[in-house]
């Protein structure tokens, strides 16, 4: 008998079997499935069936595993109100994950009938169907917004943003969603603090583009001033009343016998805690329906995804013209703003959150006993790497699959012999080629390799989990406590490699059912250390990298591995897809926004996943183009109160 405890543990197995999206790869399905219809009596003949015979042993109305309990779902309206649990359903069993091998699982035809079906439903309702842009609040800088904003306004490059309270990672995980950049009474008064230090430290030149002459009066040269400034800061024409108020200010200091300077950037602290320089405003326009965003809107959102920074003049001249949202002028800006070394901030920004190796400054700590040679320079210049691998992936043109399998990578001195690559001095990070397949793609990246084990070993557990989290975009549930914990390091004990101990301990079932997938993704990295090393052995024993994943596919180390992965790549492009597109927004998705990821995606794939078609499509979207009042916009929620239970269910 189970404890009680492990009772409970092994029903939650069920749950993330169900809710949570693994790794396998799928059959080829043959069954037409272009003929069916998204109507009840296809689910009375053909669907729940299915259901009945093949979920309800677990998940009928007797005890549901995890609470679970499909036979609650009698109708098609039942089956879309809990969108996300649905389709959460369709993942599972499109991937084979549930039913679970065995005597209660699908043929691929059956798979591919539930799945399409159930997609079809979910797709026909009128929330998916109707275009939604979805919420968008307003928005705060956050720290590298606010430096790189103030960075193009007044050439400041000491950071000032850096001693503000740290930014919370939102929906999505990137720390640029409006939703969680909070504005705590401490952070109004570093904003003051800020103002002054970026005004001290900004060239006078900088500052004072018009001085007072003969003919120009001290007060309409300061006027000249702060309407250009206050016109990049806020990203907007400024209006009368608001450029007023800053003179006031330019005026108090003025009569209290300040110079001409000093009164001036008085004035311009007036713009820097602004409300309309620290957040990015969008009016609203008091309407239930959606409408398109000003030009300068576009501007600004367009300049914060791919600069992370404020419009430059060329992006304000076009949207005073009215002539940004034009497609032809839209395409050539942002090929534009791609070409300049702003945009290096969305490698910054975007891929150092998405691939979480931010972590190497946080939680990747190994052990420097047995590992003396990671110094904080090599972290640095393992970081860089992965900036300037994604930058380079993502600006020159090409292939987004790069970023899985590529021939060249970016070093410096230290990191190239880390890596056993010769030829390479000096402390400046430069583009090598690699000289065969065992690296190459972020996979084998020593910062991914690092942030993915532990103070003395790998870890397969975390790298598998990895791959299908990060890349290909799964969910795995967190793991249940666990019966005995493995060692810290991975030396051979009692006759058993590392290797032979993970498969033993796997064995038990509340561990089988997420780590006979997870595993072997990772035992496909097993010849890199924890810190990114190359290692033919462990501990006197050959490195096992094999690895076997269902159907019996069976592979050898990371060169092999990497190809098992790009298999995927209709999942890696949806996923990359789906968190570009979070960020660009700066809000988490919702369900209505996976229609416009499903189409922006699958146009990348027909189009060989060029990298730039991405971010234009993204640009050239309906959410990221479009907006909803506060109180307009709608949400797709899952209903709280289960539907009632149908007769046949209640013989589960």
């Amino acid at each position: 008998m189970l404890h009680s405890n492990q009772r409970r543990y092994t029903a939650t197995l069920c749950a993330p079997m169900i809710l949570g999206a693994v790794f396998v790869i799928g059959s080829a399905l043959a069954q037409d499935t272009g003929s069916l219809q998204p109507t009840a009596e296809v689910y009375e003949k053909q669907i729940f069936p299915l259901i009945d015979k093949r979920c309800l042993l677990c998940h009928g109305a007797k005890n549901p595993k995890a609470g679970l309990n499909l036979a609650t779902f009698n109708s098609i309206d039942s089956i879309q109100k809990n969108e996300k649990l649905w389709r959460k359903v369709v993942i599972q069993v499109r991937d084979g994950a549930m039913p679970p091998p065995g005597a209660f699982s699908l043929t691929p035809d059956q798979k591919n009938l539930m799945t399409t079906w159930v997609t079809l439903v979910l797709n026909s309702q009128p929330a998916y169907q109707k275009s939604n842009p979805g919420r968008k609040i307003i928005h705060r800088l956050n720290r590298i917004e606010y430096n790189n904003t103030v960075r193009d306004l007044f050439g400041v490059t000491s950071n000032p943003a850096d001693k503000f309270p740290a930014d919370g990672g939102g929906g999505g995980g990137f720390d640029n969603n409006a939703d969680t950049l909070f504005t705590p009474p401490i952070l109004m008064e570093r904003y003051l603090q800020s103002a002054n230090d970026i005004l001290d430290e900004a060239k006078p030149e900088r500052i004072f583009r018009v001085k007072p002459t003969a003919k120009l009066q001290k007060r309409d040269a300061a006027k000249q001033i702060l309407a250009y400034f206050a016109y990049r800061g806020f990203r907007r024409p400024v209006q009368p009343n608001e450029l007023a108020g800053l003179l006031r200010l330019y005026d108090i200091a003025a009569k209290d016998g300040e110079s001409f300077e000093k009164a001036v950037k008085f004035a311009l602290k007036g713009v820097l805690v602004s409300p309309n320089f620290l957040f990015r405003v969008e009016k609203e326009r008091n309407t239930a329906a959606a409408y398109p965003i000003s030009d300068y809107e576009l501007a600004t959102r367009l300049s914060y995804f791919l600069w992370a920074s404020t419009p430059d003049d060329e992006l304000l001249r076009l949207a005073g013209e009215n002539r940004l949202r034009d497609p032809k002028t839209l395409d050539a800006q942002v090929d534009r703003l791609l070409k300049s070394p702003k945009a290096t901030a969305l490698a910054e920004s975007f891929a150092t959150q998405w691939l979480k190796v931010k972590d190497l400054y946080t939680s990747a700590q190994p052990d420097p006993g047995k590992y003396p040679n990671f110094t904080p320079t090599l972290r640095d210049a393992m970081y860089q790497e992965t900036v300037r691998f994604f930058d380079s992936a993502l600006r020159e043109e090409g292939s987004l699959l790069r970023l899985l399998d590529c021939d060249y990578t970016f070093v410096n001195e230290e990191l190239a012999k880390h890596y056993g690559i010769e030829g390479v001095t000096g402390k400046e990070m430069r583009r090598v080629k690699l000289a065969d397949k065992k690296r190459g793609g972020v996979l084998t990246m020593a910062s991914v390799l690092t942030l993915t084990s532990y103070p003395l070993r790998t870890s397969p557990v975390l790298r598998g989990k990895y791959i299908m989290e990060q890349i290909l975009g799964s969910e795995i549930p967190p793991p249940p406590p666990v019966l005995a914990t493995l060692p810290p390091d991975d030396q051979p004990r009692e006759g058993l490699t590392f290797r032979q101990r993970l498969e033993k301990h796997r064995k038990n079932t509340l561990c089988a059912g997420c780590h006979s997938r997870m595993d072997p993704l990772g035992f496909g990295l097993e010849n890199f250390d924890a810190v990114g090393r190359w290692r033919d052995e462990i501990g006197g024993k050959p490195v096992d990298a094999s690895g076997v994943l269902p159907p019996k596919i069976e592979f050898n180390g990371s060169a092999e591995l990497k190809q098992i992965v790009l298999q995927r790549k209709d999942d890696f492009i949806h996923n990359l897809t789906g968190k570009m597109l979070s960020y660009s927004l700066g809000r988490g998705l919702e369900p209505y926004d996976m229609k416009v990821v499903e189409q922006i995606s699958q146009r990348v794939l027909k189009a060989d996943c060029r990298n730039s078609l991405l971010l234009h499509e993204i640009v050239k979207s309906y959410p990221f183009q479009y907006r909803q009042d506060s109180e307009g916009a709608t949400t797709a929620r899952a209903t709280e109160e289960p539907p009632k239970t149908r007769k046949s269910a209640e013989k589960g």
